[in-house]
């Protein structure tokens, strides 16, 4: 039997601001708007990302109260950056605060917790 190969095409979170979470990872990533639209769901969707993935930013017809807590269910996103220090800018500038800091193998990493509480992971490998 052959085993089948994958990849990550998408990951869609729930955000109460759609716009300003596009605008922060495309200011972080360099990513660019795919496609918007109604969310069959209800609510709409940005879909944000490169060519082959991306992260779908979803807003229900009711808005999110409150942030989530840490690890319910998710724990962490990472992304994978060229510049860890242009990308601790962009954190600062938005106004949240990178921690958690550390150059360890396989990378150089921080943290930083959006508006919604949703936890980021910023590592590079270089």
């Amino acid at each position: 039997m052959t085993t089948p190969v994958a990849r990550l095409e998408h990951v869609n979170i729930r955000v109460s601001d759609p716009d300003r979470t596009a605008a922060f990872l495309t200011r972080l990533c360099g990513w660019h708007e795919r496609w918007r639209g109604p969310s069959a769901l209800g609510g709409w969707t940005i879909h944000l990302g490169a060519e082959t993935d991306y992260i779908a930013l979803y807003q229900g017809d009711e808005p999110l109260s409150g942030s989530f807590s840490k690890g319910q269910p998710l724990n962490h996103i990472g992304l994978l950056v060229d510049d860890p220090d242009a990308a601790e800018q962009v954190v600062i500038a938005e106004g949240l605060e990178p921690f958690n800091h550390g150059d360890y193998e396989p990378g150089r990493r921080f943290y930083v917790f959006d508006w919604d509480g949703i936890e980021w992971e910023i590592v590079s490998y270089s």
